[in-house]
């Protein structure tokens, strides 16, 4: 009984050990910029946000994407989301937001956050994928501006379609946003459902300068940077608008 007790034991320490190794990977994420250049990071950032953004424009299998970008208030880019390899999955990352004026027809941004989340399953492999999503109400858009936010909780979020023969109109249009991602060159739906996303404050002040806010960056539009051009210029061709 002694030996089955400590087998049991063992197996808590080890199982503890690897929710600590998995939560700790999506932290490292906000503990980065702490030891590197957070221009340096924010500079390159914005630069695969923009070269996913190509791809995605490019694909036939996201004809459905591109049809509703043309309608979003908002898209977020994160150019590489890893998901852990421990019998708990884990992702996290960093990405990407800008938002649309209507009124003026223009983007604002980029803002920059992390992507975090953790779900139970036996999964074994780490996989790396691109996630993008369409910010598709004011309410998505609102949410984000926020510190930090948890999908699905302070706003909608659903699968958005993929295929070469789907039509835009078959997703689910009351989702405040719509996730689509690219793993191993192949396009799909992602399930954000729980997922966090929090503003990287360290890039973002990096980035335009001075201490600033996702409001400041995405609404006044107080600060904007020249570097960001590239971007907003392949967003403006895949979504409309300047």
């Amino acid at each position: 009984m002694k030996r089955k007790g400590c087998l049991f034991s063992s197996a808590g320490i080890l199982l503890a050990a690897l929710i600590v190794m998995t939560f700790g990977m999506i932290n490292g994420f906000h503990a980065a910029p702490a030891a590197a250049d957070d221009g340096t990071d924010a500079r390159q950032l914005v630069e695969r946000a923009r070269m996913t953004l190509e791809n995605f424009m490019q694909a036939p299998e996201t004809v459905g994407f591109r049809k509703l970008a043309r309608d979003a208030r908002g898209v977020f880019v994160a150019p590489q989301v890893l998901r852990g390899a421990f019998f708990i999955g884990a992702s996290g990352g960093s990405g990407v937001f800008l938002a649309r004026d209507f009124q003026t027809n223009s983007w604002g941004g980029p803002a920059f956050y992390t992507i975090g989340g953790a779900s139970f399953g036996f999964q074994f492999g780490g996989e790396a994928s691109e996630v993008v999503f369409l910010a598709m109400t004011d309410r998505g858009v609102s949410a984000l501006l926020k510190s930090s936010v948890r999908l699905g909780a302070d706003a909608g979020v659903a699968v958005g379609p993929i295929g070469a023969g789907v039509d835009a109109s078959t997703a689910n249009l009351s989702a405040d946003i719509l996730t689509f991602s690219r793993s191993k060159g192949l396009y799909g739906g992602v399930s954000l459902e729980g997922s966090v996303v929090a503003v990287r404050e360290g890039l973002n002040n990096a980035y335009y300068g001075l201490t600033v806010s996702p409001t400041d960056i995405l609404v006044s539009k107080t600060v904007t940077n020249p570097h960001a051009a590239g971007l907003i210029e392949t967003l403006s061709r895949a979504a409309g608008g300047k």
